[in-house]
């Protein structure tokens, strides 16, 4: 009886290891909005590690579906600094401002080009 009590847990420990890397998956990564302007990069996880859900965020300051921000016409700096998107939480009340810490999400284009790797830099020379 005690081996397979041993067995069931070692089962479900495995179980549980085992979906460990699909579980940091599902915090929604990295997202990388390359307009109007290169780079802005979004951490999903770094929001989450602070107790944000997904609901926090989605469905009402963003859709779900990815591109839909940048495709909207409106995802400005000025958008932000009147409250809408990024600017719902980055207003300096409930974290640090729009307009300050610039480089905590601009990333440009270096950037861009060092995060997507020597593959994307040689493509774009085409």
């Amino acid at each position: 009886m005690r081996n397979w009590i041993l067995g069931l847990l070692i089962l479900g420990l495995m179980g549980v290891l085992g979906s460990w890397p699909a579980m940091a998956e599902d915090d929604g990564g990295e997202v990388i909005f390359t307009r109007p302007i290169k780079a802005v990069i979004f951490s999903h996880e770094r929001h989450v590690n602070m107790g944000l859900s997904c609901d926090d965020c989605h469905e009402g300051l963003f859709e779900m579906a990815a591109g839909t921000a940048e495709e909207s016409g409106d995802f400005t700096m000025k958008s932000l600094y009147e409250g809408k998107y990024c600017g719902a939480c980055h207003n300096g009340e409930m974290a640090f401002a729009s307009n300050t810490k610039c480089t905590s999400c601009h990333i440009g284009v270096r950037g861009y080009n060092r995060l997507m790797g020597p593959k994307l830099e040689a493509h774009e020379h085409h």
